[in-house]
């Protein structure tokens, strides 16, 4: 039978990355699909995941496990996504896939990936998506089969993707007990370059900036309190997850900072000026603002 028609329940899903995302996922899909097979170069991760639950059963590459799945989800940072993409479309060219297989990821950049994924066979249907969730910390360790309860859960179907096989992707983000949504890949872009990348950088330059005045005295550090520790947590992600994303997304960030430096110019120009009403306008009129997010969207 053709993938894109079984339910999921029927479907044995591939896992590529066994780290906090594709481990978190394999957690919340255990017993709700047919079989979840784990994808990861070292044997001690997959022999890991297989301790805690997280698959069935391992494997060390994509053209052993791909094979066997009716949806491959590629879990691993975006350079890696997209030359796993360019593997299966030579697995598929070599007829090794399932006629209507599924092809899925979790890259946090969506432009470029579904821009490769179109570049795979007729044979193969292809579903880009981003679950907005994650840790500033990674690895299987970590992993939790809550991480994606509630999040938003961002599918980019292309245009020859088949209404049956957008089903079953968004029916895996609900298993997973996400809350699908779907958007252009581009728009997806400069909106996670807002909310998401643009702030990881602005999180880098506020330590650094602190990292200089530490450096000349030292007690600055004893002093940082919780206002500082949240305001830099996101510096703590990661780097070469993030450098792999931002360079990904290099055109939609740079606008978006370009944003940040007018908003932080502005703000220069008014204490410079001494501009009491101004300042405290702007920061009433934020502060009104952000509380009025996180009473829609929670925080």
């Amino acid at each position: 039978m053709n993938s894109v028609f079984k339910s999921l329940e029927d479907c044995t899903i591939a896992i590529a990355g066994l780290g906090l995302m594709g481990g978190s996922l394999g957690l919340a899909l255990r017993g709700q699909v047919r079989k979840v097979i784990g994808i990861a170069r070292r044997a001690e991760t997959v022999q890991q995941a297989l301790a805690i639950g997280a698959i069935d059963a391992g494997h060390a590459t994509l053209a052993e496990a791909a094979p066997q799945a009716d949806i491959i989800v590629l879990a691993t940072p975006v350079s890696v996504i997209l030359a796993q993409i360019e593997e299966i479309r030579g697995l598929a060219g070599q007829g090794l896939l399932r006629d209507g297989a599924i092809v899925t990821d979790m890259g946090s950049t969506k432009a470029q990936i579904c821009e490769a994924l179109e570049r795979l066979p007729a044979s193969v249907q292809p579903v880009g998506a981003h679950p907005m969730c994650g840790k500033e910390t990674s690895g299987l360790e970590v992993a939790e089969a809550t991480l994606y309860y509630g999040a938003p859960f961002v599918l980019c179907p292309l245009p020859r993707t088949q209404p049956q096989a957008v089903a079953l992707v968004t029916a895996l983000a609900q298993a997973a007990g996400a809350c699908p949504l779907q958007l252009d890949p581009t728009r997806h872009d400069r909106l996670a370059a807002a909310i998401s990348h643009t702030p990881y950088l602005a999180s880098l330059a506020t330590f650094a900036a602190a990292n200089d005045v530490a450096q000349r005295d030292a007690i600055a550090w004893r002093l940082a309190a919780g206002g500082f520790r949240s305001t830099t947590r996101l510096a703590g992600s990661d780097d070469q997850m993030m450098a792999d994303i931002l360079l990904s997304n290099r055109t939609a960030v740079l606008d978006q900072l370009d944003r940040l430096q007018g908003h932080l110019a502005h703000l220069a120009s008014l204490l410079a000026n001494g501009d009491d009403t101004r300042l405290r306008e702007l920061a009433a009129a934020a502060r009104a603002e952000r509380s009025q997010f996180l009473e829609t969207y929670g925080g």
